[in-house]
């Protein structure tokens, strides 16, 4: 088949940019004709706080990779979809409501020329604004069929549209550099909260947690601040953290990332909302165990007891009582014993097959 992936790809960084080209390749491993159809500028910067673009790829980008799109040219969105019109099946990777100005363009360009799947990383966003459900409802209606990550996405995708919507598990798509850090395994005492900081995300529950858990544990935090790290940093002052809590705002590099994951005993995703997370995965590739909230795909990918420990959302106490249950005396080797490196080849080919309606 000729397909077409549209969405972000190097220079642009993060997990959609990583699983867009990771995804390409994929494809073409699997034996289609593929094109990447990606940015030259994707959003203005009041609505992507964070930095956008990397000047070294992390991981190995997709050779046939254009970069035509621009949100200031609209009229550059039509001419990307006429160039389409010849593709066997054109993918838009939806990763905000904030694309789809533009994938509508894209869609009056290609017509009726080539089917056309909707790929949503988040069908609406976990932190929702007024115009996010009436722009998603109008992009779904208009391809060919949706895909999501869960089966909670897709009823949520279902109340927007009547078109055929597919689940399949999102593999592991985030770059693992070689020549990781290795742990001597010991105990640090150290946990790690690591990505972008959002509400959603839950820092603050983790930060009480942390002062009410045993009193001789750090945690680092590191990652983009989308807002409100004068807050945290409050925050983190008045529960009396100021020396437990390595506060590390800004965009970490892959190869920084190794060492963060040897110096952490565990991983902790404190959700208060989640649809898919690449970070479970990080944390197994690295060696790590993971403490996370039962939110999204969590439960599926974490064996509670066993490589890892659950706990409720938005709960304090709960989180807490994780925290306390992982430092019990043998509980970080044990977990860490049980931690395995997924093997994601299986994964990936039911989502190529989702994908390119083989399923």
């Amino acid at each position: 088949m000729r397909i077409a992936v549209v969405g972000p790809a190097f220079p642009y960084k993060g997990g959609g940019a990583h699983h867009t080209t990771e995804l390409a390749h994929r494809l073409a491993a699997a034996g289609h004709e593929v094109v990447v159809e990606s940015w030259r500028a994707q959003y203005p910067g009041f609505l992507y706080p964070g930095q956008q673009t990397i000047s070294e790829p992390e991981g190995e980008p997709f050779p046939d990779t254009m970069r035509r799109l621009d949100w200031r040219r609209p009229d550059g969105w039509w001419r990307a979809g006429r160039a389409l019109r010849g593709c066997d099946l054109v993918v838009l990777a939806v990763l905000t409501p904030v694309q789809v100005p533009a994938y509508l363009g894209i869609l009056a360009g290609i017509g009726r020329r080539a089917p056309v799947v909707a790929l949503c990383h988040n069908v609406l966003p976990h932190e929702r604004r007024p115009y996010d459900r009436p722009l998603m409802k109008a992009l779904l209606t208009r391809v060919s069929g949706v895909l999501v990550h869960s089966g909670q996405q897709a009823e949520l995708a279902r109340t927007l549209t009547s078109r055929p919507v597919r689940v399949a598990e999102m593999p592991a798509h985030l770059p693992t550099p070689s020549g990781a850090a290795e742990r001597d395994g010991g105990v640090r005492r150290r946990l790690l909260f690591f990505g972008i900081v959002r509400p959603y995300k839950g820092l603050d529950v983790l930060l009480k947690a942390l002062a009410e858990g045993p009193d001789d544990v750090s945690l680092t935090v590191a990652g983009e601040f989308w807002g409100g790290l004068d807050d945290t940093e409050a925050l983190v002052a008045s529960l009396g953290l100021t020396g437990r809590v390595d506060l590390r705002p800004g965009y970490v590099p892959a190869a920084e990332v190794p060492a963060l994951f040897a110096a952490s005993d565990a991983l902790v995703l404190p959700y208060r909302a989640a649809t898919a997370s690449q970070n479970v995965w990080m944390a197994f590739e690295h060696g790590v165990p993971v403490i996370a909230t039962r939110v999204g795909g969590f439960p599926d990918q974490i064996r509670d007891g066993s490589d890892g420990l659950l706990a409720d959302p938005d709960d304090v106490a709960s989180l807490a009582a994780a925290i306390k249950r992982f430092y019990q005396p043998g509980e970080p080797e044990r977990l860490r014993a049980a931690v395995e490196a997924p093997d994601h080849g299986p994964l990936w080919d039911a989502y190529l097959a989702a994908l390119t309606g083989t399923a």
